[in-house]
C-alpha cells in the first residue's frame, strides 16, 4: 500500500489495527485475554444452520443470474442480531465463529456452481456420453476442493495476518469486522434484514410458486412490447425481488455493463441474425427449426447465446493473462514466506491462543490425506474403469494448480476483494484436458473426469480465498486460529452437502414444456462456458457455425478489453437472457436514486441511507433466493405448484397489470424506506 493511503481505522479496533505496526510495535487484538465462551455449541449450531440455508440460496443465485453472494456480512449481522433473544448475548468471539461457519455458502457454491451443471447439461445432450453425476459426487467434490484449499492456506496465515499486518486493505473482511464490533447497531439491523428477506419471499413466492401475478413481464399489453415485436425484438423483465436486490447490491455501473451485454444480444445481434437467417432455406444447427419460423427467443437460444459463451471464456483467459505478473510475483512471496514461518506456527501448543494454529505436521497429514482421498475418488468413485493413471495424472494437477494459486486467490482477496477463479478453472481445465488426451483417455469419461478437477480446483481456490477474510477477522478481533480452521472443514462439509442439494433439486426442474431448466431458464452461464470449453478440447461437436459464434465472441471480448470496458461482465449480459439482466439494471438504478446527494443532507444520514438500502437488497436477495430453492422442492411433486391465476391469464394483461403493479410498489418500499435512515447524532 502506499504511503499516505492508511486505509480508515475500524471503529471499536486498536488504533493500529489497519496500520503497518512500528519497530518494536505489537498488535493486541481487541479480545486477547483466555477464557472468553468461543466455540460454544450455540454458536456452532447458528453457523451450521446459517452455512446450510444460505448455501442453498447462493447456489440458486449463482446458477440464476451467474453471480455469487457474500454471505460473510448477513450471516455477521444475524449472529448479532439473534444474541439478544438469548439470556446471555453471544460474545464477539462466539460471533466471529458464527460467521466463519456460515461463510462456507459462498466459496464452496463459487466452486461448485460455476463447474458442475456442465456436467448435468452436457449428461442432457444427445451422444455425449457424459454420465449424470450423483449427488454424493457433487458433495466430494466440493468437500475435497475446500479442504485442499484450507489446508494450503493455513501455513501462510502468520505471512499474511501478521508479517503484512496493515499492508492489505482486505475490504470485505473490514466490512464484517465492522458489522462484528458495532453489535448494538447491527443488532437492529438484524430486524430491519429479516422484514426485507420475508418481503423477498413472500414476493417471490407469489409468482413462482402461487402464480399470483405475472412472473416475466413482457410488455406485450402496453405499445412498447408490440412495436418492439414487429422489429423482431424483445424486452421481456423477471418480476423477482431477489433480482433487483442483487441488481442494488451490484451497483448502477455494474449491472448497467451486464444490461448492454443483453441489450446488443436482443437489439443487435437477433434482428440482425434473422434478417440474414430468414432467407436460408434449411435448418441450420444448432437450431431444431427455419430461422424464419422463430421468435427473437428462439434465435437468441439457438445462436446468439454462442457468442456469450466464446466471449465468457475469452475474458477469463485475459483476466488469467493480464494477472499472471502479479500471480509470479505472489507466488514468489508466498514461497518465500513458507520457507521462513514463525517458530510460534511451528509450536502451536506453546503460542498464544491468538497465534494459535495447527502444527506442520497436522497439515502434512491433512494434504496427504486429501491427495489420497482425491485419487481415489477419481480412480473409484466416478463409476469409470481403469481410470487409475488418469486419476493419478489428474490428482497431480488438483495438488500442484492449488499450491500455487491458492495462496494468489488469497491474496486477490486481500487486495481487491475480488477472487479470479473462473479464469484459473478455464486453465485448469485446458491442462487437464490436455493430459487427457495424450493418454488416450477421450469421449463422454474424459470429459466427466476433467470437469471434476476442475470443480476440486475451483472449490479449492474460492476457499483458500474466503478463509483469509475470515482469519483476517479473527486476528483483528481476537479469534483462536486453530479453533477457526477446525471448524471450517465442518463448515465446508456442510456447505457442500447443501449446495449439492441445491444443484440436484435445480437438475431436476423441469420447464413447462418439459425440457431441461438447467441451462435454459436456470442458466449457469460459467458452467455453460466451461461446457463450450470441454467440447472445444474433446471435439465432441462439429457444427462449424457454433464455433464460429464462440469465435465471434472470443473476439469481441477482446476489442471490450481494448477499450477498457469490463468485458466479463458484458460477456455475461450477452450469454443471460434479458429477462433476468433487466430487473438487475432496475435495481442498480434504484441504488443510484438511495444514494444520490440531497442538498442539506449530513454526511451521517447519506451513510445511513447508504446501509440500510444495502441491507434491504440483501434481505431481498436471501429470502428471494431460499424461496426460489422451495420453488424447487415444490415443483418436483407439484409441477406448475399451486397457481392461484391460470396460465393463459398469468400471461395476459391480468397477470401483466399486476406484476406491474406489485413492482412498482417493491421498488417504492426500496427507495422511500431507505432514503428515511437517519444517522446517529
Amino acid at each position: 500500500m502506499p504511503h499516505g493511503s492508511e486505509p480508515q481505522e475500524i471503529k471499536g479496533l486498536p488504533a493500529n489495527a489497519r496500520r503497518p505496526l512500528n519497530a518494536g510495535e505489537a498488535y493486541i487484538p481487541l479480545v486477547p485475554q483466555d477464557g472468553v465462551p468461543e466455540t460454544t455449541p450455540r454458536a456452532i449450531t447458528m453457523g451450521l444452520i446459517f452455512c446450510a440455508i444460505f448455501s442453498m440460496a447462493a447456489a440458486y443465485l449463482a446458477l440464476k443470474l451467474g453471480q455469487g453472494i457474500e454471505a460473510a456480512i448477513p450471516i455477521a449481522i444475524l449472529a448479532v442480531g439473534l444474541s439478544r433473544f438469548f439470556p446471555r448475548k453471544n460474545t464477539i468471539l462466539e460471533n466471529v465463529i458464527v460467521q466463519s461457519i456460515g461463510a462456507n455458502s459462498s466459496h464452496v457454491v463459487s466452486g461448485a456452481a460455476f463447474t458442475i451443471p456442465a456436467l448435468y447439461i452436457l449428461a442432457q445432450t444427445p451422444g455425449s456420453g457424459v454420465p449424470t453425476p450423483t449427488l454424493w459426487q457433487v458433495v466430494l467434490v466440493s468437500f475435497l476442493g475446500g479442504c485442499i484449499g484450507i489446508l494450503f492456506l493455513v501455513p501462510l496465515r502468520h505471512h499474511f495476518m501478521v508479517e503484512n499486518h496493515g499492508i492489505f486493505p482486505w475490504p470485505e473482511a473490514t466490512a464484517t469486522a465492522e458489522i462484528l464490533v458495532t453489535g448494538e447497531k447491527a443488532g437492529n439491523q438484524a430486524k430491519e434484514l429479516a422484514v426485507a428477506a420475508g418481503i423477498g419471499a413472500a414476493y417471490d413466492g407469489i409468482t413462482s410458486i402461487f402464480r399470483g401475478m405475472g412472473e416475466y413481464l413482457r410488455l406485450e399489453h402496453v405499445w412498447v412490447g408490440r412495436a418492439l415485436r414487429d422489429k423482431f425484438m424483445s424486452f421481456n423483465f423477471l418480476n423477482s425481488a431477489a433480482t433487483l436486490g442483487i441488481g442494488y447490491i451490484i451497483g448502477l455501473k455494474y449491472s448497467a455493463v451486464i444490461a448492454a451485454g443483453s441489450f446488443f444480444s436482443m437489439f443487435v445481434l437477433v434482428p440482425l441474425f434473422h434478417a440474414i437467417g430468414q432467407y436460408v432455406p434449411l435448418v441450420v444447427a444448432p437450431g431444431t427449426k427455419l430461422i424464419a419460423d422463430m421468435t427473437p427467443e428462439q434465435v437468441f437460444f439457438s445462436y446468439i447465446r454462442i457468442v456469450g459463451v466464446g466471449a465468457i471464456a475469452g475474458a477469463g483467459v485475459m483476466g488469467v493473462l493480464a494477472s499472471m505478473p502479479n500471480m509470479i510475483r505472489s507466488i514468489i512471496s508466498n514461497m518465500k514466506a513458507l520457507m521462513n514461518r514463525d517458530a510460534a506456527v511451528e509450536s502451536p501448543r506453546t503460542a498464544v491462543r491468538t497465534e494459535r494454529s495447527l502444527a506442520g505436521s497436522m497439515i502434512a497429514v491433512g494434504l496427504v490425506t486429501s491427495m489420497v482421498g482425491t485419487m481415489a475418488f477419481l480412480s473409484f468413485g466416478l463409476g469409470i474403469k481403469q481410470a487409475l493413471m488418469p486419476a493419478l495424472t489428474a490428482t497431480l494437477v488438483v495438488m500442484v494448480i492449488s499450491f500455487f494459486f491458492a495462496p494468489v486467490a488469497a491474496r486477490a482477496i486481500a487486495t481487491i476483494g475480488t477472487n479470479p477463479i473462473s479464469g484459473m478453472t478455464m486453465l485448469t481445465l485446458v491442462i487437464t484436458g490436455v493430459l487427457m488426451l495424450k493418454l488416450n483417455f477421450t469421449g463422454g469419461y474424459g470429459m466427466f473426469l476433467t470437469m471434476m478437477v476442475g470443480g476440486i480446483v475451483c472449490t479449492a481456490l474460492a476457499a483458500s480465498g474466503a478463509f483469509s477474510t475470515d482469519l483476517k477477522i479473527g486476528h483483528w478481533i481476537g479469534a483462536t486460529p486453530a479453533r477457526q480452521i477446525g471448524w471450517k472443514f465442518v463448515g465446508t462439509f456442510v456447505a457442500a452437502l447443501f449446495t449439492g442439494i441445491a444443484m440436484w433439486l435445480m437438475a431436476k426442474q423441469v420447464n413447462l414444456d418439459g425440457t431441461m431448466a438447467l441451462g435454459t431458464s436456470i442458466p449457469a452461464p460459467q458452467a455453460s462456458a466451461m461446457k463450450a470449453i470441454l467440447e472445444g478440447i474433446f471435439g465432441t461437436v462439429s457444427m462449424p457455425l457454433r464455433w464460429y459464434a464462440f469465435g465471434l465472441g472470443v473476439m469481441l471480448s477482446i476489442v471490450l478489453r481494448m477499450v477498457e470496458l469490463p468485458a466479463l461482465g458484458f460477456a455475461l449480459g450477452m450469454y443471460l437472457p434479458i429477462e433476468l439482466n433487466t430487473p438487475l439494471f432496475l435495481g442498480g438504478l434504484l441504488a443510484h436514486w438511495v444514494n444520490r446527494p440531497k442538498a442539506g443532507t449530513s454526511e451521517a444520514d447519506a451513510k445511513a441511507r447508504e446501509n440500510r438500502g444495502v441491507l434491504i437488497a440483501s434481505g431481498l436477495m436471501a429470502g428471494g433466493a431460499i424461496m426460489g430453492v422451495v420453488a424447487s422442492f415444490v415443483k418436483l411433486k407439484w409441477t406448475e405448484g399451486f397457481p392461484i391465476l391460470t396460465a393463459h391469464q398469468a400471461e395476459g394483461a391480468l397477470g401483466e397489470w399486476l406484476g406491474l403493479a406489485a413492482l412498482v410498489a417493491l421498488c417504492l418500499y426500496v427507495v422511500v424506506y431507505s432514503r428515511r435512515a437517519k444517522g446517529e447524532a
